[in-house]
């Protein structure tokens, strides 16, 4: 017996009349079923991950060397995701560089009840990377980012610093002149990095 792909044919079960037993005559129909939902997981980063984490402690940012290309991706994967080749080589980048795209949220994110809208996620291209991260962008009005924006990491108080990304509260601008991105298809090629 196969399965009958045909939506417009209702399955045998479902094709008679539907009645509620006698003792359900008096009991109200369930409208909607609410049922909370959750994964907990445990995530183990690699030797390359594990590397960038160690290093923000110390106000360090990390990204690993392609081997075939030169370019320089931070957060480090252990894998060049242009070549495909593993990286061997990490490299200390700046904790200044410029904003290469950005967003600005104008809603509230349930999971985030500390991020008060307008504010900005940008793309941000350490000095010294080709490929950068996503992260926050304040100090500024969220009108006045632009690409090629130059800024720097705001880091949590020494007291206060761990073996995470989070160390970087976000991003806000020096006052130096912008980068000039005439050719945005040039963007994270290799020899692009500051």
């Amino acid at each position: 017996m196969g399965y009958n792909q045909d939506p417009n044919v209702q399955p045998a079960a479902l094709s008679g009349e539907v009645t509620m037993p006698a003792a359900l005559a008096e009991v109200e129909p369930v409208q909607s079923v609410r049922t909370p939902a959750a994964i907990e997981y445990i995530a183990t980063p690699g030797a390359s991950l594990s590397a960038y984490l160690r290093a923000m402690k110390d106000k360090k940012i990390l990204g690993d060397k392609c081997p075939v290309t030169g370019q320089v991706f931070v957060p480090p994967r252990g894998v060049s995701p242009v070549s495909g080749q593993r990286t061997t080589e990490m490299v200390e980048v700046a904790d200044a560089g410029y904003v290469e795209s950005f967003n600005i949220t104008r809603l509230p994110i349930k999971s985030r009840p500390d991020l008060n809208p307008p504010y900005v996620s940008a793309w941000v291209v350490p000095d010294g990377a080709n490929v950068g991260s996503i992260s926050l962008v304040a100090g500024i009005e969220p009108e006045d980012v632009r690409i090629g924006l130059r800024v720097r990491a705001v880091w949590k108080p020494d007291d206060e610093l761990e073996e995470s990304a989070a160390n970087i509260l976000h991003w806000e601008p020096t006052g130096e002149p912008d980068v000039v991105l005439d050719d945005l298809r040039v963007i994270g090629k290799p020899g692009d990095a500051q």
